[in-house]
């Protein structure tokens, strides 16, 4: 790993984007490309230039002759023609995230120069609707957000875990079908490559946020040689052995590096959401309420479940660090409930949309990587984990429904490495809750001299265009607009 302080130089303010000459990417001459259909897409607010298509992929690569699928994807056009360079291929976070509809959203927060220098295309990774579609025909209770993600018993038991994890797995066997075995990582970059060859591009840029980028770093391994540009945005510990595992443990750091901005926030003076009179009253303050609604949960109608306790008010906290501007909503949860009142419950997807995202996420976590089946192991993992980070209650260190499913990974995980070209871009906050920078810090390593890191001092997940720095937005703009990357890693004030 390289140290902090002596691999990050610091960059000062932020500059403007730099234009270069483009040269298009764009191979007129992709072999195999199919005749896209673009048609309106559905849903509201978009951009009315987005237009829709589907690719037609293969359900089983090892049987690329046999049954196939369909990979919806969205496109806007690049606005400048004779600086057209290609395509960047917006790769969603998740797994169960879609980025249907980010051309017409997160896209046009891309400055100028590159919209006009790339079609932005969006997509939604198989299993997921508006592509082929999966779903497991979970029970109410399981779409849970506290029992998707495996928060402990308040004594600390995994028992529940188990059992919610076994119903799960049983009910993808029975109602998933045959794509739920063929959800995975890999499979995900061999549809993009997919995607590639149907837009008739020779290479392609991604930007990959989140779960997106240990996408982005599968598609570098599988086709580094078909890379432009890549930008690796929020970045996931590329743990070749643990993989989904090493992401769950990551809230433990996550938790603990943002934490202190958060008691920062909620004892300032003035601050209509005030919690305390001094940071370092917030935490006990936090921990005593979660302990309290542990052994006394306040009914809570319209949630699921239909009350806050200890593990809903730690799951909202964690939720709400991705992000300061939500920073007020958990402050006065925390007041509401210790009150012993309470807002009324947050509206939530829609039950068909959980059931889809669900059955995503589970199968790509599940097929990903071989998880242990002992339950003794995550009984004691849990509890030395709520020992040593008690915000986050022993739940990254728990077990999923991996442990009960039915199929073997049919492939190794994704493995990272410094072969390819040096043309990656890695933008990360030091305080982002989902994906810390101790496991950002893991990839670079990996990647080697194929990467240059920019750090910000920044607090939040999504670092490019959203929680970052206008140092770092301004540097990952360049680099999309120009190819002109930081000779070495930076920091960004």
């Amino acid at each position: 790993m390289l140290p902090l302080a002596k691999s990050l130089t610091l960059v000062a303010a932020a500059s403007g984007v730099v234009l270069g000459v483009m040269t298009p990417l764009s191979a007129s001459a992709a072999p195999g490309a199919q005749a896209l259909k673009w048609t309106k897409c559905e849903g509201s607010g978009l951009d009315p230039r987005q237009r829709c298509a589907t690719v037609a992929v293969p359900m089983d690569y090892a049987d690329p002759n046999g049954p196939k699928i369909e990979i919806a994807v969205s496109r806007i056009p690049g606005e400048n023609p004779a600086a057209r360079r290609g395509a960047l291929l917006l790769v969603p976070g998740g797994p169960g995230g879609d980025s249907m509809n980010d051309p017409s959203e997160k896209g046009q927060r891309l400055p100028k120069e590159v919209r006009e220098a790339y079609d932005l295309i969006g997509f939604a990774p198989r299993g997921m609707a508006p592509s082929t579609a999966v779903d497991c025909g979970l029970e109410h209770r399981d779409l849970a957000r506290t029992t998707l993600l495996p928060w402990p018993a308040a004594d600390g038991s995994v028992d529940a875990n188990l059992a919610a994890g076994k119903r799960l797995a049983d009910a993808c066997a029975r109602n998933g079908g045959e794509l739920i075995r063929h959800i995975s990582t890999l499979n995900e970059a061999r549809d993009l490559d997919r995607v590639r060859v149907a837009l008739g591009e020779r290479k392609v840029s991604l930007w990959g946020v989140s779960y997106g980028t240990y996408v982005a770093d599968a598609y570098l391994q599988l086709f580094p040689h078909r890379t432009d540009r890549v930008v690796l945005d929020s970045n996931d510990n590329p743990d070749p052995v643990l993989a989904e595992r090493a992401w769950l443990a990551a809230f433990e750091r996550g938790a603990e590096d943002n934490f202190p901005e958060f008691a920062k926030w909620a004892s300032a003076p003035g601050n209509p959401d005030r919690l305390a009179d001094t940071a370092a009253e917030v935490r006990p303050l936090f921990l005593e309420l979660a302990a309290r609604l542990d052994r006394e949960p306040i009914p809570w109608p319209g949630a699921n479940p239909e009350e806050l306790n200890g593990n809903v008010l730690r799951q909202t906290m964690l939720d709400s660090f991705y992000d300061p501007d939500d920073y007020p909503a958990l402050a006065r949860l925390i007041r509401a409930a210790r009150q012993g009142t309470l807002p009324a419950a947050p509206a939530g997807p829609p039950e068909a949309v959980l059931q889809n995202v669900t059955a995503v996420a589970a199968a790509t976590i599940c097929n990903d990587v071989d998880w242990p089946g002992d339950p003794a192991l995550y009984r004691r993992d849990v509890a030395r984990s709520r020992a040593a980070f008690p915000l986050t209650g022993g739940m990254p260190r728990n077990t999923m429904p991996c442990t009960a499913w039915p199929w073997e990974p049919r492939e190794a995980p994704v493995h990272v490495t410094d072969r390819g070209p040096s043309n990656v871009l890695m933008v990360q906050n030091e305080r982002d809750p989902a994906t810390p920078l101790s496991g950002a810090l893991k990839l670079r390593e990996a990647l080697g001299r194929r990467a240059v890191m920019v750090v910000n001092d920044s607090t939040g997940h999504d670092a490019y265009l959203g929680n970052g720095t206008a140092c770092g937005d301004a540097t990952v703009s360049r680099f999309l607009a120009t190819g002109v990357r930081p000779a070495r890693d930076t920091y960004c004030r």
